[in-house]
């Protein structure tokens, strides 16, 4: 009796992607993270949280948003099908991940984490409007949608990696400070949702809840978080050169001084300019760049050198044309 292939298997049967093909859908994933979190923070500063009444339909009705329903119902409803963009991009990554030879079976769980974490984060964001744009469950969207992006830029080293063990390129008290500079980064990042959970931008133009308390003091305990940040980020680039650490590593320290260095003086401006939208907009933007830049530091700080090289990449046309 002949097995029966999943369609993935099917697939990895015919089709053996090259190594830049494996990067570059690992990549897409992360670019498609990255706007859906500029895009989900566009829906919130022009007050379309709840351009589509309900979920997963528009309205009662539709589907698709309704010309009642305005420019605020189109923002809402365009952010929606970007995650089935997004969905793609992860399908990308999967079917890239799981063509390779050999089976690299940790960088395919890696691409599904990223498709479950994006189902998940689509039911969040259903919660959220059924919610009344519930500033508890906005942060929980946010969160998540972070989530998505730490694996994606994982499975994005990952394609430019090994499957061997990891194998340290610093001491070890190096890779405690970059633990360090995770877990504040993280807290950073969580604390800047309870600055615009209680801000001025609640999402809609409706009374919707905010948190309890005042923005201008989460600001202030937000802008703290982000010098510890910057100070423990400037310990691991004097560090890095102390230990004499591979020049790509020391690349990615500076290169987080510098987002980090942008990233503050846009928070200082949006705050003292009474946080306009575009340029919270912005911040969301250099909030993603940060953190992309945080894990790319930590990761670099280890590496897993390629096993023995498995079956060559046939052309990318060959999927087709067979």
């Amino acid at each position: 009796m002949v097995p029966v292939l999943t369609p993935l298997a099917y697939i990895a049967q015919r089709w053996t992607p090259s190594p830049r093909t494996l990067r570059r859908a690992a990549l897409s994933a992360v670019v498609m993270s990255v706007a859906i979190i500029v895009t989900g923070g566009a829906v919130r500063l022009t007050g379309s949280g709840l351009g589509c009444d309900t979920w997963p339909k528009c309205t009662d009705d539709s589907l698709f948003a309704t010309p009642e329903q305005g420019l605020h119902g189109a923002i809402e409803f365009g952010n929606r099908l970007l995650t089935y963009v997004l969905s793609a991009a992860v399908g990308w990554a999967i079917i890239a991940a799981r063509s390779t030879k050999p089976w690299r079976r940790g960088l395919t769980r890696l691409g599904w984490a990223q498709f479950w974490i994006v189902a998940s984060n689509a039911v969040i964001g259903g919660i959220t409007v059924w919610m009344g744009l519930n500033p508890w469950t906005v942060a929980g969207h946010f969160l998540a949608a972070n989530a998505l992006l730490t694996v994606a830029v994982v499975t994005w080293q990952r394609t430019r990696e090994g499957d061997t063990a990891p194998r340290p390129r610093v001491p070890r008290p190096v890779r405690k400070l970059s633990w360090a500079i995770i877990g504040a980064s993280a807290l950073l990042i969580v604390l800047g949702t309870a600055v615009t959970g209680s801000g001025k931008h609640a999402g809609d133009k409706s009374e919707v809840p905010r948190m309890p308390w005042d923005w201008t003091a989460a600001a202030h305990v937000h802008a703290i978080a982000a010098w510890v940040v910057c100070a423990l980020a400037l310990a691991m680039w004097l560090v890095l050169r102390v230990v004499d650490a591979p020049d790509d590593t020391r690349a990615r320290a500076r290169d987080l001084l510098l987002v980090l260095l942008a990233q503050g003086g846009l928070g200082y401006l949006q705050y003292f300019a009474g946080v306009p939208e575009l340029l919270v907009g912005a911040h969301m933007l250099g909030s993603s760049l940060m953190w992309i830049a945080v894990l790319r530091l930590s990761l670099s700080l280890r590496e897993r050198p390629p096993a023995a090289p498995g079956i060559p990449a046939q052309p990318d046309a060959a999927l087709a044309t067979a």
